[in-house]
């Protein structure tokens, strides 16, 4: 498994191997975690490498009557969840820049045509909204409002942008929660020449200068998603669920 960075692996750990640990197992763990958030009160995060970790609040703990349990496991527990009614999201594969890969993407120098973009285009990413489908909107979440935003142009014309906003959701220490959540977005005539590419590189340097690290993420069963992370020099950090937020 690539290795990652300090900042990427504390802000998983904070969340995963940071409280009462009811499975000491390597390859397998499971904590009680009082300082998640109630939407993150039971979350699954399986490792690239295999290693699968879990995270619950106490009140989950309980209602599932862990304690009780013989052997805890992975497929125990989520018997336990139907049991309980309890139901997990679709998982989210989860990419990131590996130390080596960070290095490389600092020194590359900035591809034509993609930039920043500012209130100043907001003409232009009105007309590229308008270019592309309701469900490709609210797949990528590209906002012109977000704490950044890149675009790549062909003459005036925006074909493709990025934006991304900073994601602690699973971590309180201002230390641990700097990453920066990306969704990224090409309109449908302009896709396989390589935009979303460059505009993912370009946006996750800006991202390392203002002291943040990339995060990507995509539904599992999103296959041209994952090849563009690939495609794009990000690694595979695991599979993420989390409880739904409808359950009690």
């Amino acid at each position: 498994m690539p290795l990652f960075s300090p900042t990427i692996q504390a802000f998983w750990h904070a969340s995963f191997l940071a409280g009462e640990r009811l499975s000491q197992d390597e390859d397998f763990t499971v904590v009680v975690n009082p300082s998640l958030g109630e939407d993150r009160r039971l979350m699954i995060l399986r490792r690239a490498d295999g290693r699968v970790h879990i995270a619950l609040r106490p009140e989950v703990a309980e209602q599932l009557e862990l304690a009780r349990l013989p052997g805890l496991s992975e497929p125990l527990l989520r018997q336990e969840l139907s049991e309980h009614h309890l139901q997990l999201h679709g998982a989210d594969l989860v990419f990131h820049f590996s130390e080596a890969d960070q290095h490389s993407l600092q020194l590359e120098q900035p591809a034509p045509g993609v930039r920043l973009l500012t209130a100043a285009d907001a003409a232009a990413f009105a007309e590229f909204q308008a270019s592309a489908s309701e469900q490709d909107l609210d797949d990528a979440y590209v906002e012109l409002d977000h704490w950044a935003v890149l675009g790549a142009f062909e003459g005036e014309r925006l074909v493709c942008a990025a934006s991304m906003y900073p994601w602690d959701d699973a971590a309180d220490d201002e230390e641990q929660s700097k990453i920066a959540d990306v969704g990224v977005l090409t309109l449908p005539s302009d896709r396989g020449r390589g935009h979303a590419r460059r505009v993912i590189r370009a946006i996750a340097r800006h991202a390392y200068e203002q002291g943040y690290e990339m995060q990507y993420r995509c539904q599992t069963d999103n296959a041209a998603s994952a090849a563009l992370a690939r495609a794009a020099g990000l690694s595979l950090f695991g599979s993420w669920e989390v409880l739904t937020a409808e359950q009690d």
